[in-house]
């Protein structure tokens, strides 16, 4: 696995700190969606994890976060780089989509 698991209490470390942009995909283990797109999380976090970071943040745990994101649905994924939110989309999507997020910061 090459994903993390982000929590309240390591976001500003591991994604508000960290060097590289951080794609993280806000889930639950109810959600048939998030389930989905779990393989293709973990092969973008394989495939570029010289160059970003990818975070998992279970909903349900991690309660503070979701609110703070306004996550109204998942999965949800979120990029961050330097420090800065720089996009969000809802669903499931194709790979293709997902890379698009961040292929022009990497």
């Amino acid at each position: 696995m090459n994903s993390f698991t982000i929590t309240d209490s390591n976001f500003e470390a591991e994604v508000l700190q960290s060097p590289v942009p951080v794609l993280l995909d806000f889930w639950a283990e109810w959600c048939g969606p998030c389930k989905a797109i779990s393989p293709v999380i973990e092969e973008i976090a394989g495939e570029y994890s010289d160059r970003l970071k990818v975070g998992k943040i279970n909903v349900d745990k991690n309660s503070i976060l979701a609110e703070k994101h306004g996550i109204v649905s998942i999965p949800t994924l979120i990029l961050y780089k330097d420090g800065v939110l720089t996009s969000q989309k809802s669903g499931a999507m194709p790979k293709n989509n997902i890379v698009a997020m961040f292929k022009d910061l990497i």
